[in-house]
């Protein structure tokens, strides 16, 4: 990867790109650390373990959740917005035929995504404001600008929703630029700088700490903590690169005094090819309900049996028990869910009878994708597997390694596989730029 960016800086155009690219994410990472006047925060919160959705989200924004400042639901909504219609693209007609009308039907899909950006930036604001203010009373700070002006409760949590959305907004614009002028997918970059923010901030204080109480034994807790996570990204790293590859040949086929065809290649297809979002959507599902019932019924006897039975708060084996085998079924459901979007065995299977291609051994046609969808599936099991090892296995070495928990709330599961696929990403996408502008020269 050093060597791709070296070789990068070389080149203008590419050397232009990146430039651009540290603009926005400076721009982005400025957003972070204003804050919003009368949203009164500071170290007044406390966002839960690495489960919780709002730890989860905390970490993408870089901890500006946490802090209250512009870009606290960052790019969230966004994400979540396309993620909806993706799935809806598959699951409405309409929305399908859009999606392949070319350049037309993705303008037209990516408006609409907009749009459904900001409904869910409203939602997502006034939700994370009644969870703030079920926590302190004093979040909400009437005394906006001075002790002359003050502000009725309601007009200020209004002004708060508006500023939060606006900064959601925002980082959905600057992503978009990012793709546009920039170097790889500008909405994962900024995710990228966001949790390895938060893992710098929580690593710093930690070194902190060695400094203030000496190495031992918070040195080797430390040192013990990063082995484990350097190891964790060598297995993460090794999963993502590893897949299955089905053998395809084409036949040969004359047209005039040419012969056409005859060459052999392959279709890969990705132990993890769902990649981070079965981890989010469970942990989104597990999550949910635990917000909404600290939101609005915190003080309920079902509150405190949620709590105690279906969380894997407060200490409690039945609850841990039962939300780590909830988590597990859902990351596999998720799973599956997600390959039959990806990969459609019937529509590969009819692409390559028509181009005169066919799995060694296998009938064209019927017989071909209920093979492939027999290997995809026996793939997807292992990448659920993989995925839910991930989730579960990293936390509980953590805990045993270190008892800090900043450090166990920034290095997360869905952090660290999110951090390895867009670094790959982010080399690809540098490796692509560079190869094209040598054929550039090479026609010039």
């Amino acid at each position: 990867m050093f060597e791709t960016i070296k070789n990068a800086f070389k080149v203008k155009e590419v050397r232009n790109k990146i430039l651009m690219t540290i603009l926005f994410v400076f721009i982005y990472r400025l957003g972070c650390f204003i804050p919003i006047p009368g949203l009164d925060i500071y170290g007044n919160i406390d966002l839960g373990d690495s489960y919780n959705l709002l730890s989860i989200m905390n970490a993408i924004t870089g901890s500006a959740l946490a802090q209250g400042t512009l870009f606290a639901i960052g790019i969230g909504p966004y994400i979540n917005a396309s993620i909806i219609m993706q799935l809806l693209t598959v699951a409405i007609p309409a929305l399908e035929r859009m999606s392949k009308e070319g350049e037309d039907g993705k303008k037209k899909i990516e408006k609409i995504t907009r749009w459904v950006t900001l409904v869910l930036a409203i939602v997502n604001a006034v939700g994370i404001l009644l969870a703030f203010k079920n926590q302190s009373a004093s979040i909400l700070n009437v005394n906006m600008i001075s002790a002359q002006i003050t502000l009725p409760v309601w007009l200020l949590f209004v002004y708060a929703t508006i500023m939060l959305v606006g900064g959601s907004m925002i980082c959905m614009w600057i992503g978009e630029r990012i793709t546009e002028y920039g170097v790889s997918n500008g909405i994962s970059m900024l995710i990228f700088v966001g949790i390895l923010s938060t893992a710098g901030s929580s690593l710093l204080n930690s070194f902190k700490l060695i400094g203030d109480n000496g190495w031992n034994p918070v040195g080797w807790e430390l040192m013990g903590f990063l082995i484990v996570v350097v190891a964790i990204f060598g297995f993460i790293t090794w999963v993502d690169g590893a897949e299955r590859k089905i053998n395809v040949q084409y036949a040969k086929q004359i047209k005039g005094n040419k012969m056409y065809g005859g060459q052999s290649t392959y279709i890969p297809v990705k132990v993890n090819a769902s990649g981070v979002l079965p981890l989010i959507f469970a942990f989104a599902i597990m999550s949910f309900p635990s917000m909404l019932i600290s939101t609005f019924w915190s003080t309920t006897d079902f509150a405190t049996w949620w709590s105690k039975y279906m969380t894997n708060a407060g200490g409690y084996w039945v609850g841990t028990t039962v939300y780590t085998v909830l988590l597990a079924v859902f990351i596999f459901v998720f799973s599956y869910f997600y390959s039959q979007i990806q990969f459609n065995p019937i529509e590969i299977s009819k692409n390559l009878q028509q181009n005169g291609g066919f799995v060694p051994g296998i009938r064209p046609g019927r017989e071909t994708s209920e093979y492939l969808a027999r290997v995809v599936s026996r793939i997807t099991l292992w990448g659920a597997v993989f995925l839910a090892f991930i989730a579960l296995v990293p936390n509980l070495i953590f805990g045993l390694v270190t008892t800090n928990s900043q450090l166990l709330n920034a290095f997360s599961a869905t952090g660290m596989l999110i951090i390895v696929s867009v670094a790959l990403e982010f080399d690809k996408s540098l490796e692509n730029q560079i190869m094209m502008r040598h054929y550039k020269g090479f026609l010039k």
